[in-house]
């Protein structure tokens, strides 16, 4: 028999069967729950148990601790229902308004921006076009069954293939396969749009945008989407990489900022090279955020890149400089990698 599960802030109520995970019972219903990763690794659906009791499945113990367990926190995209519950987390209009689709695409085109990353441009069929939110990632649904997750860099609005940045993880299958053997008119299958990483429109806060690494990527649609729909909320951009090689679109964010007087872009190197000849800011890119802005009270927070630096901004920004926690939103890059301490 099937369990009701009741969200306390709205009072919505769906139902969730035996054995299926709490979050999957609520996007196939059209009830939108945050998510990331839906393994377990990320922490993006994580909510509180008021009422009722679930199993939790395996997951990265950096996603969840064993404490926050013991306050009632779980992992939704990873626990299933014993019994009626009732949960407290926050709902997330729009992404049920979405059609989540499985489509094949053809390679239309590689091109290597940095020693490890590519930009990789998708075709669709002739007779589809994906709608999406500007921040949200599909999923490569690869020969063995397994799935590879990557956020899009172009904006709904754009005509044309669909644009992503690919970071060559090294022994990884997929990617391995992008830098070393794909070709341009390959066919490739995935699944989309996914996501709740997207900018919230109904705010007039300004907007701190973070990223590392290819988290520019969902940023970069982000922006050019707020720019094309001419949004004039002020928008800080920073961007953290170690190497200057490593900001791949390096003069793209600096154009924006030239052209836009309401955006304003602040690289950041970890560790810049003599060769760098850098003489920008350093250090780490989430406390270059927290120099200019100590106090984060009046803002919303896009954070999207590597897991450290994901869960360090919200750490730090949430329990040091007041910004409500509700206006952070953020898309943690896991990989394999990161459930290999699953518990």
């Amino acid at each position: 028999m099937a369990y009701n599960v009741t969200l306390r802030q709205s009072g919505r109520q769906f139902q969730v069967e035996p054995d299926e995970p709490i979050l999957t019972a609520a996007l196939r219903q059209g009830v939108g729950l945050p998510y990331g990763c839906k393994n377990g690794a990320c922490g993006s659906c994580k909510g509180a148990i008021v009422a009722g009791e679930v199993e939790q499945r395996a997951h990265s113990s950096s996603a969840l601790s064993n404490d926050e367990k013991t306050r009632g926190m779980a992992l939704l995209c990873c626990a299933t229902a014993n019994c009626d519950l009732e949960i407290d987390v926050r709902e997330v209009a729009g992404v049920g308004d979405v059609q989540v689709k499985k489509l094949p695409c053809r390679v239309n085109a590689l091109e290597r921006k940095a020693d490890d990353v590519m930009l990789l441009k998708l075709q669709l069929p002739a007779n589809e076009r994906l709608q999406y939110l500007a921040g949200q990632y599909v999923e490569f649904i690869l020969k063995d069954g397994k799935r590879r997750s990557y956020s899009m860099a172009s904006a709904p609005h754009q005509e044309g293939p669909i644009e992503l940045h690919i970071r060559h993880m090294q022994g990884g299958v997929f990617t391995d396969h992008v830098f070393n053997t794909m070709k341009e008119r390959d066919i490739l299958r995935f699944e989309g749009p996914l996501g709740t990483f997207f900018l919230r429109e109904d705010s007039a806060k300004p907007i701190v945008l973070l990223a590392s690494g290819t988290g520019f990527a969902p940023i970069k649609a982000i922006v050019e989407h707020a720019l094309f729909k001419n949004l004039d909320r002020p928008m800080t951009l920073y961007w953290g990489a170690r190497r200057k090689k490593d900001l791949y679109l390096l003069e793209l964010a600096e154009q924006w900022a030239k052209d836009h007087p309401h955006f304003k872009f602040v690289p950041v190197l970890s560790e810049p090279d003599e060769s760098d000849a850098w003489t920008g800011r350093t250090g780490f890119v989430h406390r270059a955020v927290i120099e200019d802005l100590p106090d984060l009270s009046n803002y919303q927070v896009y954070a999207c890149g590597a897991p450290v630096m994901v869960e360090s901004a919200q750490r730090d920004f949430t329990s040091h400089h007041c910004l409500p926690e509700d206006e952070f939103y953020a898309d943690s890059f896991t990989s394999e990698a990161d459930l290999a301490n699953a518990v």
